[in-house]
């Protein structure tokens, strides 16, 4: 499960004059998704924000997509039951304390590397790559490479 908002953007919001927002995402993070996929790993989106750039982008990279959020350890349970997976089996991605929730209830929580200090005590790693720079390709390409495990055969 993955934030957006400073995981898949750089955390940066373009704001036009008649209010509509745009961010700035990184391409090869969609080689990535669609590579976990085919390893048949489930994902999804959990923001705390509610917009249409969000909903434009997970439509773009085929993910589910939970906005509004505001409870996202609540969400991260919930989501884990529909899916029939315990927490502790699962990884959430994100960069901000907001996300604190969700790293405890997770199995593996993940922060990318320009996430705010304050998350550090709570992640068990933290990307190379920044939000928007890579960090969700980085993390999709360690699934892959983790479920094809040894020798090439798939887990």
């Amino acid at each position: 499960m993955f934030d957006f908002d400073g995981v898949f953007t750089d955390n940066t919001v373009y704001v036009s004059q008649d209010g509509t927002e745009s961010v700035r995402c990184w391409r090869s993070d969609g080689l990535g998704l669609s590579r976990v996929r085919s390893a048949g790993v489930k994902m999804l989106i959990i923001s705390t924000e509610t917009n249409p750039v969000v909903t434009a982008r997970a439509a773009k990279l085929q993910l589910p997509c939970k906005q509004g959020i505001a409870d996202k350890a609540e969400a991260v349970i919930k989501v884990c039951r529909e899916f029939e997976i315990a927490p502790k089996c699962t990884m959430f991605v994100g960069n901000d304390i907001n996300d604190i929730p969700a790293f405890k209830v997770v199995g593996l929580p993940v922060a990318v590397a320009d996430a705010y200090p304050e998350v550090n005590q709570h992640v068990l790693w933290r990307t190379s790559r920044a939000g928007g720079f890579g960090a969700v390709r980085e993390v999709c390409d360690a699934v892959f490479e983790a479920k094809r495990g040894v020798n090439g055969q798939w887990l």
